[in-house]
Parts: structure tokens; C-alpha cells; sequence
């Protein structure tokens, strides 16, 4: 026969139980799982990739949470973006961020640019509005065009349009975690959710790669 402290503990190990399980469940509806696993480009850090384009209203507003996030990333987790080309017309978006990668200045016209389309309303959307903003920035417009138009931004490009067929990515912002789950405010409902979903991701990435 169990003794009332004996019933009570056998009472918080069966709460504590099902604590994880019901954890878990909550989260189940803010991510979908990729099918087929898709490779990784962070070797042995799990990867929190988020793909996005300059003209999207949500992706501009989801920057302040991002760069939030970043400073508390744990350790063993790398972050990278991938711009989207899910369009033909986001396609010189797509450009300009893999030339600045070319050129170095990612860092320099990432958060800029994303503030003179959205914050300043400047029409900044094809090739040679792109080069006027580049020389703005300080940039040589010449070295901006010759990147923009390089054989190198042209295979990154083609790389990013089959990694984002092969996530089935319908919209942005969208984050996927390890090349194994995918979420998006669209599935979140809000970006404060996505965040927290992108931290539990991490979780269950690096549990699973601890088995």
C-alpha cells in the first residue's frame, strides 16, 4: 500500500512525465518537417537559415527580431540568410545580396537597404537603382555591376532557387532549422511565436543529433 508521500510523488513523476510530451505538442502546429532532410553549409553547428527578400514588408519588420536573437544564439548554432527568388522580380534583390557578398559589404548594405525600401519608401528594385544605392553606400559602381553580373552571383543564384524548391518555401520570412524543419509567421501567427519556435527547433535538432 502506498503512504500519502509515496502518492504524491508518484503524482509530480506522472506530471512530470507528460510535462515534455505536452511541451512539445504545442509547438507542433508553428513548424512543418522537411521532407526530404536537405544539407547544411554550417558543418558541425546546426544551421538557422532564413530566407527573405529585400521588398517584403514582414521581413523588414522580422530584421529587429532577428538581430535580437542573434545575441543570445548559443554557440553551437550558425546563422545565415538566403535571399528568396521565388519570383522573377525578386530576382535583382537576390543579385545585389549576392554581389555584396562578392564585394565584402554584405554588412554594410544589408540593414540600409532594407531601411530605404521600407523606412524612406525609395524605389530601390531594379539593376540600376540597386547601383545607385551601392554608390551611395560608398561602393564603386562599376565593381557593383561587374559582381552583379558575374558567372559566381549567377550559379548562387541557381543554387538558392533549387534549395528553396527543395524546402517547398511558398513565402517569406521563412526560417528552417538543421535542413530538417521549416516555420514561418504565416504558421506562427507572429514573429515573437516564430522566434520561440526557432529556439525549440534548436532543441530538438540537438537533441536528435545526440542519439
Amino acid at each position: 500500500m502506498l503512504n500519502k508521500t509515496s502518492t504524491v510523488l508518484l503524482g509530480l513523476l506522472l506530471i512530470l512525465g507528460q510535462a515534455a510530451p505536452a511541451a512539445a505538442d504545442q509547438y507542433d502546429k508553428y513548424y512543418r518537417v522537411v521532407e526530404p532532410p536537405q544539407p547544411t553549409q554550417t558543418g558541425n553547428k546546426i544551421e538557422v537559415l532564413e530566407i527573405f527578400w529585400y521588398g517584403c514588408p514582414h521581413c523588414y519588420h522580422f530584421e529587429s527580431y532577428i538581430h535580437k536573437w542573434l545575441k543570445t544564439k548559443p554557440d553551437d548554432v550558425a546563422f545565415r540568410r538566403m535571399p528568396a527568388v521565388i519570383s522573377r522580380n525578386w530576382l535583382p534583390h537576390a543579385k545585389a545580396f549576392y554581389a555584396a557578398v562578392k564585394l565584402g559589404v554584405l554588412d554594410q548594405i544589408h540593414t540600409p537597404l532594407f531601411n530605404a525600401i521600407h523606412r524612406d519608401r525609395k524605389p530601390i528594385f531594379s539593376k540600376q537603382q540597386l547601383r545607385k544605392f551601392f554608390v551611395s553606400m560608398g561602393i564603386n559602381g562599376d565593381k557593383f555591376i561587374k559582381a552583379y553580373d558575374s558567372n559566381e552571383v549567377d550559379t548562387k543564384i541557381k543554387q538558392a532557387f533549387y534549395t528553396q524548391r527543395n524546402y517547398k518555401i511558398t513565402g517569406v520570412p521563412t526560417v528552417v532549422v538543421g535542413g530538417k524543419y521549416l516555420t514561418s509567421a504565416m504558421l506562427t501567427g507572429s514573429f515573437d511565436k516564430m522566434i520561440d519556435t526557432i529556439n525549440y527547433l534548436i532543441k530538438k535538432v540537438r537533441r536528435e543529433e545526440k542519439k
